[in-house]
């Protein structure tokens, strides 16, 4: 064995490779320029790589691979396991790529803070040398953006945030109990894995149908060329309503990429005051649940809530009313998905009475042929609902008894001209891209009775005298 290791030892360091001074003989890069989109101000970045190929019969030597700025852009690099040592004049000696053979380049950025509002360019070239005397260069280039970095935040006193610079925001952000926090527009919150808000007081967001107030991960990078990181679920907790809070409001929000979107917690069941009240608000892509409740008081309008791994709206008990909602199942990453709508009157081995469940004007539809699960364990437990101008995707229901609760509603199924994903203007599952616009086809144009208290949809568009069941006026495709 030892005799073995020798001979494959000396093969690889055979003399006999030659190596070209030819100044026609280059590298070839897989990228020729590295972009690492938009990033936030002194937070290294993740890493991101390249390949460099010499595609000729002679080997090439490079006498030096170097960052042209030094260490004044903040850029880090790795060349097949060579580091540019950023205080050693971020370069490195003498390396070589065989014929017809290839190194990998791993690049990370810590940029410093730029003192502007807007993000600003960030670059530098990584400069290959060869023996030839031929200079190369991949572009190395982001947007840096400054950020307020905030870590495991408590709110102990009223307070505000606002304003155009981004939050970023590790650990977590809790409101304590009797505090009220208001998010307005125009605020991002940008939560770090496993971050999320508590609230035990009260949360009050308000955005304008201009600009969302926008509730997001803090990944700016792509996992895939087709597919950022703001497409994809659990990038970060999401909301959680404790027992304690109460009145909370939130007015056009976009809330996407979390684990759980918003849960309220089970607490006592107040009949005259909302715990939660959600008005033109988006909750989508969640790696659990978008909206689940407990022996809640809520009232949902104008929302759009959709593809979560688990249930897209989950209620056990209390009461709560959806008008003018979108409810759609279309999540992509797993076909083991919960369903689009579940209301029960039961959650483990507890009861909780389902006082009232009311949809009005709402489409609730998505992948499966049954889309919404009504379920009572015990008949002597308050199971009370009710689905008035509705589209639901869900089996027909033929016994007059149990059609009383279903008033003027359109069963879809999968035997419809248009069911599911037709109903609107683009669902893409492979590019994670989706617009819950009516498509021009939709049956859920012209179905909705018009509703004096919500006479505009969530964009401000007024719905008419024949108006469109769901949050989405019809928007002609381009």
């Amino acid at each position: 064995m030892l005799i073995a290791a020798s001979l494959v030892s000396l093969q690889s360091c055979d003399d006999s490779d030659s190596f070209s001074t030819n100044r026609s003989d280059i590298l070839s890069f897989s990228r020729d320029t590295v972009s690492l989109d938009t990033v936030f101000s002194t937070v290294p970045t993740p890493t991101y790589t390249f390949w460099v190929y010499n595609h000729n019969d002679e080997g090439l030597r490079l006498r030096q691979v170097r960052l042209q700025r030094g260490n004044q852009s903040g850029f880090r690099v790795n060349v097949d396991g060579s580091y540019l040592d950023n205080t050693q004049g971020s370069l490195v000696h003498n390396l070589e790529v065989r014929g017809g053979d290839s190194i990998r380049v791993f690049v990370e950025l810590t940029s410093p803070r730029n003192h502007s509002e807007l993000p600003q360019l960030v670059e530098d070239n990584l400069i290959f040398s060869l023996e030839s005397g031929v200079e190369q260069k991949v572009n190395l280039r982001a947007y840096s953006w400054d950020a307020l970095l905030c870590h495991d935040v408590t709110i102990s006193r009223d307070s505000v945030i606002t304003g155009t610079t981004p939050i970023v925001i590790y650990g977590g952000l809790k409101v304590d109990s009797g505090v009220t926090l208001r998010i307005n527009s125009p605020a991002t919150l940008y939560f770090h894995k496993g971050a999320g808000i508590d609230v035990y007081g009260k949360l009050l967001i308000n955005g304008t149908a201009a600009e969302n107030v926008t509730l997001r991960g803090d990944r700016t990078d792509w996992m895939f060329d087709y597919l950022p990181y703001d497409r994809v679920s659990g990038q970060w907790k999401g909301i959680r309503i404790h027992s304690s809070s109460s009145g909370n409001e939130i007015v056009f929000a976009d809330i996407h990429g979390t684990d759980d979107g918003i849960v309220c917690d089970s607490a006592a069941y107040d009949s005259i005051s909302p715990r939660l009240v959600l008005e033109n608000v988006i909750l989508h892509n969640c790696n659990g649940n978008g909206l689940s409740a407990y022996n809640s008081n809520i009232e949902v309008a104008n929302s759009q809530i959709t593809n979560t791994l688990g249930d897209c709206v989950a209620l056990y008990g209390g009461r709560a009313s959806f008008t003018y909602c979108t409810i759609a199942q279309f999540y992509p990453f797993e076909g083991d998905r919960g369903v689009a709508f579940r209301f029960c009157n039961y959650n483990g081995g507890f009861s909780y009475p389902l006082y009232g469940m009311e949809c009005r004007n709402t489409i609730i539809t998505g992948y499966s042929a049954d889309e919404v699960m009504g379920q009572s364990r015990d008949s002597s437990v308050v199971f009370n609902y009710q689905f008035t101008n509705c589209i639901l995707r869900t089996g027909e229901i033929e016994d007059s008894a149990q059609l009383k609760p279903f008033v003027n509603v359109l069963f879809e199924s999968q035997e419809d001209s248009v069911n599911g994903a037709d109903n609107f203007a683009d669902i893409d599952s492979e590019l994670q891209y989706y617009d819950f616009h009516l498509d021009s086809l939709s049956t859920a144009r012209g179905r909705a009775l018009p509703l004096n208290d919500y006479p505009m949809d969530r964009e401000g568009n007024e719905r008419g005298t024949a108006p469109d069941i769901g949050c989405y006026q019809y928007k002609e495709l381009e």
